[in-house]
């Protein structure tokens, strides 16, 4: 094929349409009609020798070709962008930009407040907006409308990039003076308590949780169920700081990340334990849009952000050691 007879428009085009699946809706997005967008689609149909997309009953949906060219073309068309974009060094101390980040119940309470306070001292016009999973999309990522999303993923678009900030492992925390505590804390004493159940579902709106559902549960309840038991949890919540400020009653038990049970360190009403049951660890991750990959803004907060977590991981592994299984694998910081 010569590449000088390509119109690149046209994959602009595609990249719309693949992600917006919709022809009408892909040519609002452009400001161009219905018809140049389908015209556009034929196009790249004959370029391609693929349908790339084709009318199911869930509406338009890509084909196996259309999901291989999706974060090529994505791909594509950042680096263009970055090319023909003027560069302009960032200046944190005039910096007056708003940067919004999608953080994590769990991410805001552990890495926000000290990510806020370097912010603070280094860019102090710089305004900082946390959003909750349920505010945004993965789109919403896609198209740099949110600079960053902090969080554990269990499936990212391969277009995004992404850094691990650390590994995380569980705890059990409770009251000092919760009844099981006169025995030994083993699997069985856990077993017999009454638990308080806290997670967040990734992006969008989430929704009431059935406690017969155990896929849905999380890792915890996936790990007892491994072992063919069961917990009883009494409680649901999607807060870490209020499923912290429950475990505070005499009688329930908060199986939560051990960083986040850290900030309970000095807190004389709690005691923190080491879950008497193997369960996996997971990983906080960062992710961005490619859009964004270059920018000198973006750049200096990634690598704030990546600081401070370095910072409290150092900081937390003392504390954090006890948690670490000698099988489960050991925290890593990698970026794509």
């Amino acid at each position: 094929m010569d590449i000088s007879r390509v119109d690149l428009n046209l994959l602009v085009y595609l990249d719309v349409l693949l992600r917006e699946r919709n022809v009408t809706k892909a040519a609002n997005h452009l400001g161009i009609t219905q018809p140049a967008m389908s015209n556009g689609l034929r196009r790249l149909r004959d370029l391609f020798g693929d349908p790339l997309l084709i009318r199911t009953s869930e509406g338009m949906t890509a084909t196996e070709r259309g999901r291989e060219l999706q974060p090529l073309v994505r791909g594509i068309l950042s680096d263009i962008e970055q090319a023909v974009q003027e560069k302009t060094p960032f200046s944190a101390l005039e910096s007056q930009r708003v940067f919004r980040i999608m953080a994590s119940d769990y991410a805001e309470s552990c890495l926000m407040p000290r990510v806020l306070r370097r912010i603070r001292q280094e860019a102090p016009h710089v305004t900082l907006d946390v959003l909750t999973p349920s505010d945004v999309s993965f789109l919403d990522v896609e198209q740099g409308r949110l600079d960053m999303a902090i969080n554990r993923f269990d499936k990212i678009p391969q277009s995004f990039h992404q850094k691990t900030l650390w590994t995380e492992y569980f705890a059990c925390l409770m009251n000092a003076r919760n009844p099981i505590l006169k025995a030994p804390f083993t699997l069985d004493t856990y077993l017999d308590a009454s638990h308080i159940w806290v997670s967040k579902t990734g992006f969008g709106v989430g929704v009431g949780v059935n406690p017969k559902d155990v896929q849905r549960l999380g890792w915890v309840d996936e790990a007892l169920s491994r072992m063919g038991r069961k917990r009883q949890i009494s409680v649901f919540t999607r807060h870490y700081q209020v499923a912290m400020l429950l475990a505070e009653q005499h009688d329930l038990i908060a199986t939560l990340p051990s960083r986040a049970a850290w900030l309970q360190k000095d807190n004389s009403n709690l005691v923190v334990k080491v879950p008497p049951f193997e369960i996996p660890p997971f990983e906080l991750k960062m992710a961005w849009s490619p859009l964004l990959q270059h920018n000198s803004d973006h750049q200096w907060l990634r690598k704030l952000i990546a600081e401070v977590a370095s910072e409290v991981d150092q900081e937390f592994a003392p504390f954090g050691a006890q948690f670490e299984s000698a099988e489960s694998p050991q925290a890593h910081h990698s970026e794509r």
